[in-house]
């Protein structure tokens, strides 16, 4: 598909055109190794030609963190603690993980220790890390700048990508520990999501010399399968102050300040009890709508009309067959189809349960549409 198509398709999506035709996309791939294994496939860029996946309609600049935060340098990787069968590995994140001996990848680890413990540690470890006046930060932005204004240009749309204020902290203190610390010492925490800012401000300021920024995506996993991992009124007190003034920052110097700006959350989990917290920030589209954690896209979209989704389609009705995944297609994808504003996938990641056979006749199917 060319590219100009491909950003009519994201665009048509953007602005919930009702009937248009759906963006052709996944989330990612559990799966690869049994479908290598059975013969399938010989790499994942396999299954996007084999199911003609379109390409991208919108761009990210996307070098203020996903998972981690956007540390420069990172820590040094490296083995700590040989335990037969597995090893602590210091990642590049500072943080100690429990992995399988010699394999880092492909499954979950267990985080056992973070890097963030008290004031000390973040000014040691921390905090010179995400310095906005390290050189090195910026090494590759003109670069990156000049190709997302040519992209622009061409009618593409452009979008940052950073790191949410949770999944920020989360990953320096930990799940756990940061709900202690923000009873204990909300300075310290108040500060971390100060220097969060600062770098995100400084750095997204670059970009904005280059484009207009049609889209802002917070990278949160702020929930699970009970719902969110911090509460409203947390979040509300240590997060949404830095997001108001980045937000407002980024709207003062965009080049075309009559472009609407797109939120998204990427909220992992049950995202129900967020979804009007974030919309108090203006978040106009959610992501991944887990079903196993209850989300059900159909009932979302209803309650929430104006909404952009992306997600929403059960791995555990695509490992049954193709009656079951033929079942849930009918259901979801005509009332979706015809609201506008969704993009289907596999709800996070389609598992090695599910078969090759079954994956391409999920596709398939999803291609009437």
């Amino acid at each position: 598909m060319s590219l100009q198509d491909c950003i009519r398709k994201t665009r048509d999506f953007y602005t919930m055109k009702k009937n248009a035709p759906i963006l052709q996309h996944e989330f990612g791939f559990y799966s690869l190794d049994r479908w290598i294994k059975e013969g399938h496939i010989t790499c994942e860029a396999d299954i996007g030609k084999i199911c003609n996946f379109d390409g991208h309609g919108m761009y990210h600049f996307s070098d203020l963190g996903w998972c981690e935060a956007p540390m420069v340098p990172c820590f040094e990787e490296k083995i700590l603690e040989d335990r037969g069968e597995y090893e602590v590995v210091q990642d590049y994140a500072g943080r100690h993980v429990l992995c399988f001996k010699g394999r880092r990848n492909g499954f979950m680890p267990e985080y056992i220790g973070h890097p963030v413990k008290d004031r000390d540690s973040w000014e040691r470890e921390i905090k010179w890390r995400l310095s906005p006046d390290t050189p090195e930060r910026f090494n590759s932005t003109h670069q990156t700048g000049e190709r997302m204004k040519d992209l622009a240009a061409q009618g593409a749309m452009i979008g940052q990508s950073v790191i949410g204020g949770y999944m920020y902290l989360r990953s320096l203190v930990g799940p756990t520990e940061i709900l202690y610390m923000v009873y204990d010492e909300p300075d310290l925490v108040h500060e971390m999501m100060k220097t969060w800012f600062e770098v995100a401000d400084a750095t997204i300021a670059k970009h904005q010399q280059y484009a207009t920024l049609d889209e802002l995506f917070l990278a949160e996993d702020i929930c699970y399968n009970m719902g969110p991992l911090m509460s409203p009124d947390m979040m509300r007190a240590f997060l949404f102050p830095y997001y108001q003034q980045l937000i407002t920052n980024i709207k003062t110097r965009q080049l075309d300040k009559t472009r609407h700006m797109y939120l998204q959350i990427d909220s992992d989990g049950d995202c129900r009890p967020v979804i009007p917290v974030y919309q108090e920030l203006g978040a106009d589209y959610f992501s991944p709508v887990e079903v196993a954690s209850g989300c059900d896209v159909v009932a979302i979209a209803k309650q929430y009309p104006n909404l952009l989704l992306r997600g929403g389609f059960d791995k555990r009705i695509m490992a049954k067959g193709k009656d079951a995944i033929d079942r849930e297609i009918d259901r979801i994808m005509p009332f979706m189809t015809e609201r506008g504003g969704y993009i289907p996938m596999c709800d996070h990641g389609v598992p090695e349960e599910v078969s090759f056979e079954n994956f391409l006749h999920y596709r398939k199917r999803l291609r009437e549409f």
